[in-house]
């Protein structure tokens, strides 16, 4: 008993408060210490994982590899833009939005094979983006009778692209090289 009396005349000597009001303090400073500390250090991984609000990326597949560096394509017409949508994994994963042509292989867990948004691999996807739609009908870049609301959903998705991942190169009207070179040899046989 003659600890806490002696304890008391302290506490109350040295801070002016009495012995209640200062442990009532020093436990709000305790309090406000965990709660602030827990902001920015967890525990462990595990009550990390718990506590965090954003969704959960799932492991790359079995084999998977980081990405090249993006190569420089130039020009590509539609036809072989296709050959780029993520069925052959040494191929990039491109992704076309008015006539500019991205490297979006950064993103193989949603623009690749079995993604959410594999839809748009290897395709043209103004009209698509502009409507936020996965019709394959909209897998073009006519944008001639959409609105000023779409027109700015799709300038959105453009800076997005942009800000992400590098462009490649363009999309450019006409066949694919195979058959404009198979025409040129048609074109000398003729002359």
């Amino acid at each position: 008993m003659a600890f806490f009396s002696s304890l008391a005349a302290a506490i109350d000597s040295y801070t002016g408060l009495s012995p209640a009001a200062f442990f009532t303090i020093v436990a709000l400073m305790v309090g406000a210490y965990r709660l602030v500390s827990a902001f920015f250090v967890y525990p462990d991984e595990e009550s990390a994982a718990k506590r965090s609000l954003a969704p959960q990326m799932p492991p790359p597949p079995e084999g998977f590899s980081p990405p090249p560096q993006p190569v420089q394509l130039g020009d590509i017409t539609l036809e072989d833009l296709k050959a780029y949508d993520g069925s052959d994994p040494n191929k990039p994963l491109l992704v076309a939005i008015k006539g500019q042509v991205y490297d979006v292989s950064i993103g193989r867990l949603f623009y690749g094979p079995g993604g959410p948004y594999a839809f748009f691999a290897g395709r043209e996807t103004s009209r698509a983006l502009a409507l936020m739609s996965f019709d394959p009908r909209d897998l073009n870049s006519d944008l001639s009778d959409l609105s000023e609301a779409e027109l700015e959903v799709l300038h959105d998705w453009e800076e997005k692209f942009k800000e992400k991942y590098v462009k490649v190169g363009n999309v450019v009207a006409g066949n694919s090289k195979d058959e404009d070179e198979s025409r040129k040899e048609i074109k000398r046989d003729e002359d």
